[in-house]
């Protein structure tokens, strides 16, 4: 698809409306097909100021580019879908590619990376009443959780009272912990078992209920520690990509082995399928299918 950046904008300076219209008669389909398992690509990096992609400090500056890797990767069999934030979820919604698909809202983007305020990571996205009133399916909450930073105490009060109004309104809110601490001013988030274990286990006692409450996980540092860590929660969970740093066979080898634990239900990856290391789009999503 070739995308038309000044139609966008006609249709947002001149039909705003149109945005509203688009949600109303989107085509819904269950959370959770027949295959019992979800492949969400996410985009909601921008908003956070989270514009890198390896050793390219803007690649995800350019929108029309990211629209045109979006809708590829959602033209693929086996994609169930979108997380992103409104900008994106609205932009790809005029251009009507998510009929039938699992639309996730991106909540709290304020922890803007670099900042000294990142892990005061506020709720600046969709709010609980914005994913339904758009119909949109379900909602996600990035959650860094450093000791050393008074900030995160505001984080985990927010993320738990977004577990309750998501579960209010009996929407999925997929919760994405680290245990993180700052290396030479930058934040660095804590792959190793006992960390991920223990941010595990605080996301997962987040708010009132966590009937609608999922993981979404990183692969620890040791492929092999997963199985132990994941015995920590109940909680159905996805796994989360990252940045793979141009080891995408590693990346793949990784997920394959997670994939086959119990809890584990999917997974939602961006920037190492939008922006593969090495080959298209089209062969980095349809290979990420392949291992679920």
């Amino acid at each position: 698809m070739s995308i038309s950046i000044p139609d966008l904008v006609t249709v947002r300076a001149r039909h705003p409306e149109a945005i509203a219209e688009a949600a109303a008669r989107r085509v819904r389909r269950p959370f959770v097909g027949d295959s019992g398992r979800l492949m969400i690509v996410a985009a909601d990096h921008p908003a956070r100021g989270a514009l890198g992609v390896g050793g390219h400090r803007l690649a995800m500056a350019n929108r029309a580019d990211l629209l045109e890797r979006l809708c590829v990767a959602l033209s693929r069999p086996g994609v169930d879908g979108v997380l992103g934030t409104a900008d994106i979820l609205e932009d790809l919604l005029l251009l009507g590619v998510l009929e039938g698909k699992v639309v996730m809202g991106s909540m709290n983007r304020g922890g803007l990376a670099g900042s000294s305020f990142e892990m005061d990571d506020r709720f600046t996205g969709h709010r609980a009443e914005d994913i339904e009133r758009l119909r949109f399916d379900a909602g996600k909450l990035l959650l860094r959780i450093d000791h050393d930073d008074p900030g995160s105490l505001e984080t985990l009060e927010s993320a738990a009272r977004a577990v309750d109004d998501m579960a209010a309104r009996r929407l999925p809110l997929f919760v994405e912990p680290f245990v993180s601490r700052r290396v030479d001013g930058t934040v660095r988030n804590d792959l190793g078992a006992e960390a991920v274990t223990r941010s595990i286990a605080i996301a997962s006692g987040l708010g009132g209920t966590s009937a609608y409450t999922w993981l979404k996980l990183p692969v620890t540092t040791d492929p092999d520690d997963m199985a132990q860590v994941l015995e920590t929660s109940t909680l159905p969970a996805v796994l989360l990509g990252g940045d793979v740093a141009g080891d995408q066979e590693g990346a793949y080898e990784r997920w394959r082995k997670a994939l086959r634990l119990p809890t584990v239900q999917g997974m939602v990856v961006g920037r190492s399928l939008l922006y593969p290391a090495e080959g298209s789009v089209e062969t980095a999503v349809d290979t990420a299918v392949g291992l679920l």
